[in-house]
């Protein structure tokens, strides 16, 4: 049974708002004279970086995810189901945003990195596995869509899993550089017109 995407679509961007405005949540000013105040601000650094890397990502997650379902003919009940995961990713990542927040250059930031890797590792597994299932041997995508543009897209999620592995990796090193690396990537696909872009 297939239908539309417009029910996929919808609840998926109610996902993606929701999840992008909970990452607020993890600003926190302990009680200050107003002295104090200037440098409480200034220690919340970490969460500032943590909150931006998250928005991002998420924001582009949601650009490329509008730019596939655009491709889509119709939708089953596989890819529904692993929309709700995706989704499922999507929504748990404040929780590890708050803990680097928290945590980052402090007792304990290693296991938080680690998890807020290993959060973007599945999510990105997620993904690929999504968009190769709709457009496996063109399986749901319209037929106005053309080969190039299916490659094209194909092309710009394959370093992701293998990007989100290494920077999962370097967190046992450093976690610093890993949580810069993950704001990196977030650059990199930042572009999503670009990397989408038949060639």
């Amino acid at each position: 049974m297939t239908e539309g995407t417009t029910r996929l679509e919808t609840f998926s961007d109610g996902v993606f708002a929701i999840a992008a405005t909970l990452l607020v949540l993890e600003f926190s000013v302990r009680e200050a004279s107003g002295a104090r105040l200037g440098h409480e601000l200034l220690h919340l650094w970490p969460s500032y970086f943590a909150y931006v890397t998250s928005f991002l990502t998420i924001g582009i997650i949601w650009i490329n995810h509008h730019y596939c379902v655009a491709t889509l003919a119709r939708c089953d009940r596989v890819l529904m189901f692993l929309n709700l995961i995706l989704l499922l990713t999507v929504g748990f990542l404040p929780f590890p945003t708050k803990l680097v927040a928290q945590y980052l250059q402090q007792p304990g930031e290693q296991a938080a990195v680690l998890a807020y890797g290993a959060t973007f590792i599945v999510m990105s597994i997620v993904y690929n596995t999504w968009w190769r299932y709709a457009s496996h041997n063109r399986r749901l995508i319209r037929d106005d869509v053309p080969d190039s543009t299916v490659r094209a897209i194909s092309r710009a999620f394959n370093p992701g899993v293998p990007m989100y592995t290494v920077v999962f990796l370097i967190a046992f090193v450093s976690p610093l550089a890993s949580v810069i690396l993950t704001f990196a990537i977030a650059a990199f696909y930042l572009p999503s017109a670009a990397l989408f872009t038949e060639r």
